[in-house]
């Protein structure tokens, strides 16, 4: 390059230097490398001059990126032309020999800022192309057969459990039999006139203790009929019926105990169940990306290198549901901040989407190297608002909310009511609810969550101590909104000047080891409602129809904010109620927009 000269030019030598510079090629190294060539290809004046050239380009990129923290190829390319031009002007002026004319020398300038351009982003590609990208693009099938295979016997062993616990909670014949058997056994064995009693054939005992038994199993107690005809056979009747009223006792203890273990076994097949949705999860393996998008990959690189960031490991995935994912680690050139979000839209410019960061991630790229991981980013955002009133002389709500965001792209709202009020409501609650999230965070689904929650509340074994749950699940990548009520009190959407309901009979968490999940989707638009609410609310507006009047209140309601939608709803119903709140109330309320 250094030999090529065109009307007394070398235009190759301060476009190739400038362009190896901004790959962040040794500036030591390459200089005395270029220095080489000058003087031996050059002669003697043309050497100087270009030597002179590329001392005022590393300066100039320099300056730039100790600015901007980063220096962009049309900036690199602009201040190599011009300082080639101002160098040949300055040559002409002092009469060097062999000094082209000023058209060359201004083609010449022009001639480096395309060519800066051009090879910079040439020798981007050819130094970057064959860096090693992730192979595992997939799990090896093995594996993931192997995990299908643990899912099936999981699956198998809940199965199981079922059928085990499907037996029959009540007493049958046999058994009424053995209770017979036993009475005879305990109380006529010791007595004297048991010949008497028993060896004749004409004796209705037989019958008259099966109508004792039956009377207790029915009611807990004989009838009084039946104690009287047991007197007129029985010198023992009273011992009769007290040993009789005792082992029914001890079998009604034992039939507890037994009908908990069902229970229990029903727990167990719903946590297998979970477990085998884990795996089968995980058999669907995110798809890598790096061999196909190797030109995309490139040009994130090339650009993030003219905003001064270094990225040292790049992998571009594709998830589960066909969304994109971008992890790379990152650090600043300069050693200086550079804000991660001019990564993102860069990044974004080159896949043709707008990414996102993680909620936990930093906001500043620094020297030190950080992992970041971004995300696909929503068609919709969500505002969120609360509104709350504890019950008259309770310390504490007992009524609990939760908003969480995941990774997803999803947004989950939570409301929960702890039966009662006060401490050990509220406790109840927020347990209910840290559950649902640390399982919905572990990358369960929201069914799959509120089973194992409710598994865990059955298992905990207190009586009377059972929590409503009232899921949303706003999906913000395309505006749906599925509804999970266990217990919970209605939901309203409103849109506009229209409003409606969502209702739903299940009993509150904790009250059955399986409880039946029916999810209701809706699709949301620009602008919509969703308004949650505890039973407080709706039972003590003291009105025929508790519904088709809130329904009115959140129509007559002309806002836009979220919170204040939610507070003058509570502002309503205090009216109705007289100023008193006689259970806790509290009114959940969210908004989605679609992003500009």
């Amino acid at each position: 390059m250094c030999s090529v000269s065109v009307m007394g030019c070398y235009p190759l030598v301060p476009a190739y230097f400038a362009a190896l510079y901004l790959e962040q090629v040794s500036t030591p190294l390459l200089l005395g490398i270029m220095y080489i060539g000058i003087f031996l290809f050059m002669p003697l004046t043309a050497a100087v001059k270009y030597a002179v050239v590329l001392l005022i380009i590393w300066g100039a990129i320099r300056l730039i990126e100790w600015a901007n923290e980063g220096c962009p190829a049309f900036m690199a390319a602009f201040m190599a032309a011009i300082s080639t031009v101002i160098i040949s002007f300055a040559g002409g002026l002092l009469e060097w020999k062999n000094q082209p004319e000023m058209s060359a020398v201004i083609l010449e300038g022009v001639f480096i800022c395309g060519a800066v351009i051009l090879l910079g982003r040439a020798m981007h590609l050819i130094l970057h192309w064959q860096i090693e990208y992730r192979t595992e693009e997939k799990k090896e099938r093995g594996k993931e057969d192997r995990l299908r295979g643990y899912a099936e016997s999981f699956q198998g062993l809940s199965r199981i459990f079922y059928t085990m616990s499907n037996t029959k909670n009540t007493y049958y014949t046999g058994e009424l039999g053995q209770i017979q058997n036993e009475l005879t056994g305990k109380i006529c064995a010791n007595c004297d006139s048991c010949a008497l009693c028993w060896e004749r054939d004409s004796t209705p005992l037989y019958g008259i203790l099966s109508q004792m038994i039956a009377g207790i199993w029915n009611g807990g107690a004989p009838e009084e009929e039946t104690k009287e005809q047991l007197q007129q056979y029985c010198v023992r009747s009273k011992d009769m019926v007290e040993e009789a009223v005792r082992v029914f006792e001890r079998v009604n203890l034992n039939r507890a105990w037994y009908n908990r273990l069902l229970e229990n076994r029903q727990v167990i097949a719903e946590q297998l169940d979970a477990m085998a949705y884990i795996m089968q999860d995980c058999a669907r393996e995110e798809q890598v990306l790096d061999a196909q998008e190797k030109y995309a990959l490139s040009e994130i690189r090339y650009r993030a290198k003219e905003q001064g960031i270094v990225i040292e490991d790049m992998h571009l995935i594709e998830t589960v549901a066909g969304r994109k994912k971008l992890e790379v680690t990152l650090k600043s050139r300069m050693g200086g901040c550079v804000a991660v979000k001019s990564f993102l839209t860069a990044s974004g410019r080159v896949l043709g989407c707008r990414l996102r960061a993680a909620a936990d991630a930093r906001t500043f790229i620094a020297k030190e190297p950080a992992a970041f991981t971004f995300y696909e980013d929503t068609h919709f955002r969500s505002v969120q608002g609360i509104a709350r009133q504890k019950k008259d002389d309770a310390q504490i709500s007992g009524d609990n909310f939760s908003f969480l965001e995941l990774e997803s792209g999803a947004m989950v709202l939570g409301l929960s009511d702890g039966m009662g009020s006060g401490s050990t409501a509220c406790k109840e609650s927020e347990m209910v609810l840290d559950l649902v999230e640390r399982f919905l965070e572990a990358g369960f689904s929201v069914e799959t969550a509120i089973r194992m929650m409710n598994s865990a509340m059955v298992m905990k074994g207190e009586n009377d101590l059972y929590s409503t749950v009232d899921l949303c699940k706003l999906d913000l990548y395309n505006g749906t909104a599925n509804f999970y009520k266990i217990g919970a009190a209605t939901t309203f959407i409103k849109r506009g000047d229209n409003v409606e309901c969502i209702t739903s009979a299940n009993l509150p968490v904790g009250a059955k080891a399986q409880i039946e999940i029916e999810a209701e989707e809706v699709q949301l638009q620009n602008g919509d409602f969703v308004v949650m609410m505890t039973d407080g609310v709706l039972e003590y507006l003291h009105v025929p129809k508790p519904e088709q009047t809130m329904r009115e209140i959140i129509e007559s309601i002309q806002t836009n904010n979220p919170g204040i939608l939610a507070k003058r709803i509570v502002e309503r119903v205090m009216l109705f109620t007289g100023g008193k709140v006689q259970d806790d109330m509290t009114v959940l309320a969210a908004c989605i927009w679609e992003k500009a």
